[in-house]
């Protein structure tokens, strides 16, 4: 059904949980999985310069390349696709990697956090909702 798959991760529980959904879709199609990870930089300072704004950035890097190794090995074409923005700004990079690889489908996780919550904290995935190229599938939160 779903040809050209984005799965979109910031390397949390929650993205991983949804991993298995956007796999199961590309495996059931003989579809492609674009993982996508955008680094999101704090806004500059007074003294300028920018940083991650997750401080384990490199770590994150290597975990997500080893599940998109991980998806080849399972059969699933897949390729990794990144990308920078400002923070706040991930939901606009994902739908425009979405844009550029034609996607059909974006996976993602959310966190659980209620509508009112996910307004307020300005959550990729609430604003991914309503800016995306194609249909969201939001993998609901793992159960702990």
């Amino acid at each position: 059904m779903f040809k050209r798959i984005v799965w979109a991760t910031d390397g949390s529980e929650a993205a991983d949980h949804a991993l298995p959904i956007a796999q199961t879709l590309a495996e059931d199609s003989g579809g492609h999985v674009f993982v996508v990870h955008i680094t999101e930089f704090a806004m500059p300072g007074k003294a300028g310069g920018s940083y991650p704004v997750h401080a384990d950035e490199d770590l994150l890097m290597t975990k997500i390349e080893g599940q998109v190794a991980a998806l080849e090995h399972a059969g699933v074409g897949a390729t990794l696709e990144t990308g920078t923005t400002h923070s706040l700004g991930a939901a606009h990079a994902i739908a425009t990697a979405a844009e550029q690889v034609d996607a059909e489908l974006i996976v993602v996780g959310t966190r659980g956090h209620t509508v009112l919550a996910g307004l307020l904290l300005g959550a990729v995935t609430q604003r991914l909702l309503h800016i995306a190229p194609c249909p969201v599938l939001v993998a609901p939160a793992p159960k702990h």
